[in-house]
């Protein structure tokens, strides 16, 4: 699995994805609000994809939204569906772009699988989060759904999820998880960036 094969999947997938998605409001408002969406917060939306949450975020009255994903053509539609000046869609890769903003919360939904190395994105994704701010970790089904959903087409541009525990595991010197669940529904870890942890991976100070 490499980033190159994955924005290439991902720019084919991109027509067809907005007809292919199925959202259920009520597993995205628990999502939500675990990850502490509310009034004037802003959100780093991780593999943005097309977009799928950004009405959900403006709905609760977000300061602002800073979507990134690595596919052009994902970026590409997400722009083109919306007008709203609190979005910010960026054709990037997570784990290198300099950190702009800091954020009150970082959503990764539908999109985990897809990254090499769980480990060194926690530790990206701590830079972008303030204390006291909410990384949050969340899929729309269960694990064993999940590994039925990357046996096919998408294995070579995934990797298995990680058990609840295990990933809450990852959060630790940074992030404390006082959410680690998943059910034949839904995956949800989530947790608060700790004020005394360590500074994270190394990159270009916040403004």
């Amino acid at each position: 699995m490499n980033k190159r094969e994955i924005a290439a999947y991902f720019d084919l997938q991109a027509p067809h994805w907005d007809a292919r998605m199925v959202t259920d409001d009520e597993k995205l408002r628990l999502i939500l609000d675990t990850a502490g969406v509310t009034r004037h917060t802003v959100v780093l939306d991780v593999a943005c994809g097309t977009g799928v949450l950004f009405p959900y975020y403006l709905a609760r009255n977000v300061s602002r939204v800073i979507g990134v994903d690595l596919s052009r053509e994902m970026t590409r539609i997400a722009v083109a569906k919306q007008s709203d000046p609190r979005i910010e869609v960026l054709c990037a890769d997570i784990e290198t772009l300099p950190v702009h903003l800091r954020c009150d919360c970082c959503v990764v939904y539908n999109a985990f699988p897809h990254f090499e190395d769980p480990a060194r994105l926690i530790a990206c994704l701590a830079r972008w989060v303030k204390p006291g701010g909410r990384l949050t970790v969340a899929h729309s089904m269960g694990l064993e759904a999940l590994r039925r959903h990357h046996a096919g087409r998408a294995e070579h541009v995934s990797r298995e999820m990680l058990p609840p525990s295990a990933l809450a595991a990852l959060f630790a010197p940074w992030f404390e998880a006082d959410t680690a669940e998943a059910d034949a529904e839904k995956y949800l870890v989530s947790g608060c960036r700790r004020a005394d942890a360590a500074p994270a991976a190394a990159g270009p100070a916040p403004v």
